[in-house]
């Protein structure tokens, strides 16, 4: 049980049903989870052990690099190919057939994020920024699919890019900690192509920048003042996990942003509900 809990991310599947349900709130702007909401946030689990699963097949190579100690299951041998394709289908399916469930767009977003979900390791992951901006739009959909699926998918949007800015942060850390493993299979991530020093100063930028955008966007959308005061510390988080990384303290940066997501989705929907 432990692998397969290793394998889909569980802690990341946890975070996603909490942005569907949160995309949900923020939209509606009341504590309330309609059927349709229900239903996309399985979706949203199921898009993640699809998106999960299949980035551990393709990385099985670099992983045995990066994470010699067997952190990861598929790489160190003890899940096989098959359970992991199972998992893949069953994802896939029970992704679509959620959507539907949910009604309106949810299922041709379903189908968009699978087909970048799928691209992503084999091709475009290879592309270093452009990768990076995939995974870091993907990550941050769930909000914006809670919205869609109570038909305000304008509502989701700000949540979204705050999100996917946290997520490519995020990236572009864990691509500074897997260059070894990236060089090898012949991944042309930021760290291969610009060096480590240069990586990390795109990175530290890219945190910094986050907190005028973190400012900014919601004040243009009306959030109410619950947000701003909630966000001050994911805000600080993000600022933190920037200076680690200049630090080479990759792990410390890593887990600042995760925390960041947490805070700053409690700060989001604060700051919709009753607004």
């Amino acid at each position: 049980m432990g692998d397969y809990l290793r394998v889909v991310r569980a802690q990341n599947l946890v975070l996603a049903a909490a942005g569907v349900v949160a995309g949900g709130w923020i939209a509606l702007g009341t504590f309330a989870v309609p059927v349709a909401v229900a239903w996309a946030a399985m979706s949203g689990v199921a898009l993640g052990v699809v998106g999960n699963v299949w980035n551990d097949v393709q990385d099985a190579a670099a992983d045995r690099i990066n994470h010699p100690a067997g952190e990861r299951p598929i790489a160190a041998g003890r899940f096989s190919r098959d359970r992991a394709n199972l998992l893949i289908w069953l994802g896939t399916l029970v992704s679509l057939g959620g959507a539907a469930l949910a009604g309106g767009w949810q299922v041709a977003a379903a189908v968009v994020v699978l087909g970048l979900m799928l691209g992503y390791s084999p091709r475009l992951k290879r592309l270093g920024l452009i990768g990076n901006l995939t995974v870091a739009v993907v990550a941050g959909f769930p909000l914006a699919y809670g919205a869609l699926a109570v038909g305000r998918f304008e509502a989701g949007f700000v949540p979204w890019v705050l999100a996917a800015w946290i997520h490519l942060g995020r990236e572009l850390v864990k691509d500074l900690a897997d260059e070894a493993g990236d060089r090898a299979v012949g991944r042309r991530t930021l760290p291969v192509r610009l060096g480590s020093a240069g990586a990390r100063r795109v990175a530290w930028w890219t945190c910094l920048a986050f907190v005028p955008v973190s400012v900014l966007l919601p004040a243009a959308a009306g959030y109410g003042a619950a947000y701003f005061a909630i966000a001050l510390p994911a805000q600080a988080l993000v600022v933190y996990a920037g200076l680690g990384v200049r630090r080479d303290r990759l792990r410390l940066a890593s887990g600042s942003l995760k925390g960041a997501m947490a805070v700053g989705l409690a700060a989001l929907v604060a700051g919709r509900i009753g607004a």
